[in-house]
């Protein structure tokens, strides 16, 4: 039993070890959300979150899990929500706090998927997200080029757009809207400017959803991710990934300098961002998004 944020938890098992290459253990991601959680919780803050779990580690299968599992503590606040799935309701966790975020990890709940909009505001995203996936032969180089295409696109509508790694091998770019607009206008907004970058690009990037008819080499721009229900990760949430990777926010400095790259496997390059250094480089460099005001 410890107490974390004034809460007294069952911490169990810590030395399990999720991550076997890295022999990072269920401690290991405990300790790393307890470091980041003043920069993470207000990311996370009344979004309703699907946990990915890996009790066995992240080398067996996992399981996402919507629903509040059995024995949830009283004090974890959660929201009722109606569903189309085989539920006819979700209650749905809502990580607000570090007692939360410790009794989630404690579940081997390595990942965090929450909502674009907020409890009290659900149909009301307070970011537009657009989703650059990367295709076999696909350069950082590349990535970078259509990354800063959607950052000009947006400037041209006098937005601005930040940038950070998904934990795997592409960028997320966020506009922060403050839920002024629906998701209808939002994946408006994301499906016209994907449209702009690849007529802009049409050599770099590809608006085609079957993973098959992609030709090589390009970025894939996914417009449609937006929408009521749809999850995304955020800033410092670690990946069920080889190297517990973490989705690192970056300044669009570090993007341009990747302009010529050549590096194909980008998820291994991103990977350089982890559980074992990204909180010493919170602490020394804090947050890019914070830096600049973008929230």
């Amino acid at each position: 039993m410890v107490r974390v944020g004034g809460r007294v938890l069952a911490i169990s098992n810590l030395d399990k070890v999720l991550w076997p290459e890295q022999g990072y253990t269920k401690g290991d991601l405990i300790a790393y959300y307890q470091a980041v959680a003043p920069s993470l919780l207000p990311y996370l803050k009344d979004r309703p979150v699907s946990l990915e779990r890996y009790p066995d580690g992240v080398d067996r299968p996992g399981f996402f899990e919507k629903n509040a599992p059995p024995g949830l503590p009283r004090w974890v606040k959660t929201i009722t929500l109606a569903s189309d799935g085989p539920r006819a309701r979700i209650r749905y966790i809502l990580c607000n706090d570090t007692a939360t975020l410790a009794y989630l990890a404690n579940l081997a709940a390595i990942t965090l998927h929450v909502w674009m909009s907020r409890a009290g505001s659900l149909d009301r995203p307070d970011f537009v997200l657009f989703d650059l996936d990367t295709g076999d032969g696909c350069t950082l180089g590349t990535l970078s080029t259509v990354a800063l295409a959607v950052r000009d696109a947006l400037r041209s509508r006098r937005l601005t757009g930040v940038v950070k790694t998904t934990g795997g091998s592409g960028l997320h770019v966020f506009v922060w809207t403050a839920g002024r607009d629906t998701y209808e206008r939002a994946k408006r907004l994301t499906h016209d400017v994907a449209l702009q970058v690849q007529t802009a690009l049409p050599d770099l990037v590809t608006l085609e959803r079957r993973v098959v008819k992609r030709p090589p080499g390009r970025v894939y721009l996914d417009w449609v991710q937006m929408g009521r229900g749809k999850t995304v990760v955020m800033p410092f949430t670690v990946r069920a990934r080889d190297q517990a990777p973490v989705s690192m926010p970056l300044s669009w400095e570090q993007v341009e300098k990747w302009g010529r790259s050549r590096v194909r496997d980008t998820a291994a390059y991103f990977a350089r961002w982890n559980i074992a250094n990204v909180p010493g480089l919170l602490h020394r460099r804090g947050d890019p998004w914070r830096i600049r005001g973008t929230r």
